[in-house]
């Protein structure tokens, strides 16, 4: 695949990890390991994931003034992402508390600080040109993030939306969205539908949300995917990894997906490039650190 340029609007996080041996119930303590800091936030990890899968990488983004702000432009630097967008605001930058069980399974707090400062009149048209594929999450508030989909698709950009953290999504938004990729419970809460219980319930699920949207993909985990649209529909089973720490495995999938799209190719392959980069990204710990290399997973595809 040839480079191709990839615009990321959304989240910077510094993300704060603790192994724990389960995840508590509610009103317990659990006594875990050693505090670790990593940087995240979905926006970030995407534009990393893009970044490294070879991608020219431009983000938009706000964090505070403070040494996590500071820590976090450095580190989208040293990727060669553009942060130019990259604003330092009076407000506290983003956090995540996450959990991270002996399975690997991740539970996660989120605390958006600079993040929720992100205003539609902040995204400038301009910063839309060129961008083969525009990529947005949902940790920045909604007018944003659908001010964002109506620039992309203006600018020509195949827009991509990970909807994440699950919420109801206004239709307005959904016009403006080429492919919508969620996980099992994201898809039941962008549906209103119960959250599938195996591969056929959530492939009917996909086809309900391409009702709304040209492309709708549903991420299984351990199960692969399914997806449906005007692309077809079908499923691919997932690579079989050893999974450490699952945290940045979505963002891993949705940043190989856009490097995939923007480098033009068609939908199946692009979802095996993601899939293959978000199973890489589980075998690792922390966020940021997790993301593979395009060298990598061309190595894990056959």
């Amino acid at each position: 695949m040839e480079p191709a340029s990839v615009l990321v609007v959304g989240s910077l996080n510094m993300d704060l990890v603790v192994p724990v041996p389960r995840h508590p119930k509610p009103g317990e303590t659990v006594v875990g390991g050693d505090l670790r800091r990593f940087p995240g936030g979905k926006g970030a990890n995407q534009a990393v994931a893009a970044a490294r899968l070879g991608a020219r990488v431009r983000m938009i983004g706000r964090v505070g003034a403070d040494a996590y702000g500071a820590e976090l432009g450095r580190g989208l630097e040293a990727e060669g992402i553009e942060t130019a967008d990259v604003a330092e605001l009076d407000a506290p930058t983003g956090v995540a508390l996450i959990g991270v069980s002996e399975d690997g399974q991740n539970a996660i707090v989120v605390s958006p600080g600079a993040n929720a400062r992100l205003r539609p009149e902040d995204l400038a048209p301009e910063r839309f040109a060129g961008a083969g594929v525009a990529v947005l999450q949902l940790e920045t508030p909604l007018a944003t993030v659908r001010r964002a989909a109506e620039l992309g698709r203006a600018a020509g950009a195949r827009v991509l939306l990970n909807a994440a953290p699950a919420q109801a999504l206004p239709e307005g938004l959904l016009k403006a969205v080429d492919l919508l990729v969620v996980n099992e419970f994201e898809a039941a809460q962008v549906a209103g539908a119960r959250e599938p219980e195996g591969p056929e319930e959530a492939l009917a699920l996909a086809r309900e949300l391409a009702r709304r949207v040209p492309v709708a993909v549903v991420t299984l985990g351990a199960r692969g995917l399914v997806w449906a649209g005007v692309e077809g529909e079908g499923a691919l089973p997932a690579f079989e990894v050893r999974a450490v720490d699952t945290t940045a495995a979505g963002d891993a999938f949705v940043g190989g997906l856009a490097v995939a799209l923007a480098a033009g190719e068609p939908l199946q392959p692009a979802l095996r490039f993601a899939s293959a980069a978000g199973a890489l990204a589980a075998t690792r710990p922390g966020a940021q650190p997790s993301l593979p290399n395009k060298e990598a997973v061309e190595t894990l595809l056959p």
